[in-house]
This record gives structure tokens, sequence and C-alpha cells, in this order.
């Protein structure tokens, strides 16, 4: 079982998609990444909005669907043995400070598994 969950989803305007989250939503901003600013929705549950411009196209709805673990490796060799191709093997990711890997479901959403380096990053719940 994964640890936590981020919904990242991919916007026009940071600033007025930030401030419907953090203002409208009143949603605690924990962690903010420059051009990506996570918020906290439930305990363990994240939503993430990061600039469209500054992300590939994750898909046409532009949503990744992001699970939380400090074992990214763990989960990608599981899933490789079970013959899920993988868009993405696990790396760092120096500019957002995460470890991850990217693949798609059968439907072909982008789901990502990462580990946050960042000490601010809040532990599971």
């Amino acid at each position: 079982m994964f640890e936590q969950q981020v919904t990242f989803l991919t916007v026009d305007d940071l600033e007025i998609s930030m401030e419907f989250y953090q203002e409208t939503l009143g949603l605690p901003l924990v962690l903010d990444q420059g051009t990506c600013k996570i918020f906290q929705a439930c305990p363990n549950g994240f939503v993430g909005i990061m600039l469209t411009s500054d992300f590939m196209r994750v898909s046409k709805e532009g949503v990744i669907l992001t699970l939380v673990s400090d074992d990214v490796d763990g989960w990608y060799e599981r899933l490789k043995a079970l013959g899920v191709p993988f868009d993405k093997t696990p790396q760092e990711n120096p500019k957002f400070n995460i470890y991850h890997c990217f693949l798609r479901d059968p439907d072909g959403h982008l789901l990502e598994i990462q580990k946050f380096h960042d000490p601010a990053w809040p532990k599971p719940v």
C-alpha cells in the first residue's frame, strides 16, 4: 500500500489557480517548488498544480496521479516483473527534489510513483 497520494493538475495561470486552491478552497500550501505548488486536501491526500508550459503535456486531460512511497525502486521492480511498461524508469529529479518513475494505466492515464526528498514534505499520518 502507498503512504500518500497527490493528484497533479496542469494549469495555464499559476497565480490564479494558486489563489483558488489556497484562498477559495482554503487548502494549506505544504510545498512550494516554484512552478509547482502542492496543497493538502486531507491528512494523506494532496493536490498539486503546475504550469502546463513547464511540464510535458501529461495527457489530454492534464492530470497525473502520483502515489507517494519511500520504496520507488521496490514498486518499479514489482510492476516491471508483472509486465507493466514504464514511460520513465526511476530517476532523480533535481528540479523538484524528488525520486520518481512514470507509467500508464490501461486507459493511458499517467501515474507517477514518487519519493519526496524535501524535509518540508509532510510525513504520512
